[in-house]
């Protein structure tokens, strides 16, 4: 039988990020715990700041019966001349029953001894205590805390539980609270415990006692207010979706409202004011003709008729924060851009100060530099790396350390720092993730990419090496970011080279070399996202002495990648794994010698004539060349309908093997094609 079921688990209002960062798991787990007890079935999860709700349209009431079935052992071990073994006993014993009990079934071939029995499935409402107890104690928000005299925890103090499976309360305690048919509605609509009567009423009391328990529902109508305040006042509000998401997980009844703040605080970046609204207060930023104005949306959630005072409260919070900003601000431009202090901040036990890293990073800087100097002013570059870390000894930084980078480049323009420098002081932390820009110019890119080498280099040189899913100083998005921004700006970045050219900046000379490239070659694939992973291996994995070239195995990954998928390929590629079978003991950079002398039939001139034609050509790209290689799947596939390869004749079979040799070599320079999956 199948009947409505209803759990809400009530709660002091829950913080919005710890939930937000656990919601895609909640329904989850209790999917696991639910076909953990033979009770799977549809349902929805709602939410808001004081209550979790999960609401089965149709629950089983009970669980369905459910045969268990025991194998023992074979009948002629488990029985000897007419008489149970001690196995055989045993058996039964772990079955709970009398040796003649007992049947017998065939398993693997075998005659062995056999029990079955039916379990009846118990009753929906005498296990769903145990089952929430499970999925609520599942739960993971980070932080947690005990209440009372509770020796248990949980990310806030839970107030009411009610459970309703058809029209009958379940039964149940948890964290000490007894179910019961109780709710609470909004606290500004009533105060108290409201009773529910029935899952259908207990809906109608949440939207007559204002709360929306549906996020969506909390979303769209947020949105809509929000077109309706742009319409009316002319403006734009920046929707952060995060900050969204942040402000439907603490409502339960949102109202936007509109509110503004002295127009004198426009002194400030606008990063800035963004920033402290949006961290502090929830906040979303207004604009106007594309410029931040003076104003800001907030989300209430407040019932009544008069927000005037909800707005004048949030405008009174918001003024001392921007007061605070704006002081900080002119503070820190009376006192200009100075490294001064830095020394005085360690970086990394084994890597000195930050002091010490900015001298590094110079090196490094430099040293890519000279890779490209005529396209870099050296004294921009100096200036750049001198200033770059400066703004982390501003009082705005030490406020909202997020606006690093940023801060420095207003300090800069206000300053009278060129506007190359200013950018390359706010772009040096680029990308700061996979959808991320990238720097904007060239004096910009080599400032990031410093930055990065030098973290990942020195970290790998004291051993900080990240390991699983631990990497605390973000080495491998510093990899992506390095390759992205050579590849965008075509740098010719050789990390072997350039990781053997500063071993004498780190500890441990060049012990360390490997284990970076090692790890740069695991972490391409982060950098192609979209591209198959074994054609990236095709391409590095080749041998243990790859030259980690950027911008060549770019252009390798991308050629490879864009012939891959076409059917030219495809058709070629069995010839060719054929190929890479018959030299699997051959090293393919060697050089093939090929002796015409010794070709016997036509077959062996024809492929190579078309071979020889084939690499001595030239081709504007890596994509045409691997295209008139793999054309020559048809004299391939005619050399092995009439030559038998591995003839008698020594001389003759090598020779043989350096005709094709000679071909997969060509490819093998670009990509050793039998490690790709397609």
């Amino acid at each position: 039988m199948l009947k409505p079921l209803l759990i809400e688990i009530g709660v002091e209002e829950l913080p919005a990020v710890p939930l937000l960062k656990e919601l895609s798991e909640i329904e989850k787990k209790w999917v696991a715990v639910l076909e953990k007890n033979a009770l799977a079935g549809e349902f929805e999860f709602y939410y808001t700041p004081r209550r979790l709700v999960l609401w089965h349209r149709e629950f089983k009431t009970r669980q369905d019966d459910r045969i268990e079935e025991f194998y023992g052992a074979p009948v002629e071990i488990a029985i000897k001349d007419g008489s149970a073994t001690p196995a055989a006993l045993g058996f039964a014993k772990k079955c709970g029953v009398e040796f003649d009990q007992l049947t017998r079934a065939e398993k693997g071939g075998k005659e062995v001894l056999y029990f079955s029995r039916t379990v009846e499935g118990r009753a929906s409402n005498e296990i769903l205590g145990e089952m929430i107890d499970q999925w609520i104690k599942s739960l993971n928000f980070g932080k947690s805390m005990r209440w009372g005299s509770s020796h248990e925890s949980f990310i806030r103090p839970i107030r009411w539980v009610n459970v309703t499976l058809g029209e009958d309360l379940v039964d149940m305690e948890l964290f000490g609270v007894r179910s019961s048919a109780e709710t609470y509605v909004h606290r500004i609509s009533h105060f108290e415990a409201k009773k529910v009567d029935s899952i259908h009423h207990y809906f109608d009391l949440l939207k007559e006692g204002s709360v929306d328990l549906y996020p969506q529902s909390r979303r769209e109508s947020i949105l809509a207010n929000f077109a309706a305040l742009e319409s009316k006042h002319g403006i734009k509000i920046e929707i952060d979706q995060d900050l969204l998401d942040e402000v439907v997980a603490i409502t339960e009844h949102p109202t936007p409202l509109l509110g503004s703040f002295d127009e004198s605080f426009l002194e400030l970046p606008p990063e800035v004011i963004i920033t402290s609204m949006k961290e502090h207060q929830r906040y979303f930023p207004v604009f106007k003709e594309g410029k931040l104005i003076n104003a800001f949306v907030v989300v209430s959630n407040a019932l009544t008729n008069d927000f005037s005072h909800v707005i004048e409260g949030n405008q009174r919070v918001l003024r001392p924060r921007l007061s605070d900003a704006l002081f900080f601000y002119r503070n820190d431009l009376k006192k200009g851009l100075s490294t001064a202090g830095l020394e005085k901040v360690v970086f990394m036990n084994g890597l000195g100060t930050l002091a010490e890293k900015i001298q590094r990073e110079k090196v490094v800087a430099s040293t890519i530099a000279n890779l490209i100097y005529d396209n870099i002013n050296p004294d921009h570059l100096e200036r750049a790396m001198e200033l770059a870390k400066a703004d982390l000894m501003s009082e705005m930084v030490y406020e909202f350390t997020e606006l690093q980078g940023l801060m420095g480049y207003y300090y800069a323009l206000a300053l009278g720092e060129s506007a190359e420098i200013a950018t390359a002081i706010k772009e040096q932390y680029l990308p700061t993730g996979e959808e991320s820009a990238l720097p904007s110019t060239i004096l910009s890119a080599i400032v990031a990419m410093s930055m990065k080498l030098d973290t990942l280099i020195g970290m790998f040189s004291i051993g900080e090496i990240p390991t699983g899913s631990r990497d605390p100083f973000a080495l491998r998005r510093a990899v992506n970011g390095i390759i992205k921004i050579a590849v965008a700006h075509q740098i010719p970045l050789n990390f072997s080279t350039l990781i053997d050219q500063l071993a004498s900046l780190y500890p441990q000379g060049k012990e360390y070399k490997k284990n970076v490239e090692t790890f740069i070659i695991e972490r391409l694939a982060g950098a192609y996202v979209g591209v198959n992973p074994s054609i990236i291996q095709a391409v590095v994995a080749k041998d243990a002495h790859v030259e980690l070239d950027v911008l060549d195995i770019d252009r390798k990954i991308r050629a490879v990648s864009s012939i891959a998928t076409s059917d030219s390929f495809v058709e070629a590629f069995s010839t060719f794994k054929r190929v890479s079978n018959i030299l699997k003991d051959e090293a393919m950079d060697k050089g093939f010698s090929v002796n015409e002398a010794l070709f016997e039939n036509d077959a062996e001139r024809h492929l190579y004539s078309a071979a020889t034609s084939a690499i001595s050509a030239n081709y504007e790209t890596l994509e045409e060349r691997l295209d008139a290689l793999f054309a020559l799947k048809a004299p391939l596939d005619n050399f092995f309908d009439n030559v038998m390869v591995n003839a008698e004749d020594l001389s003759v079979r090598a020779n043989r093997k350096a005709l094709v040799g000679m071909i997969y070599a060509e490819i093998y320079s670009i990509a050793d094609i039998k490690n790709i999956t397609l």
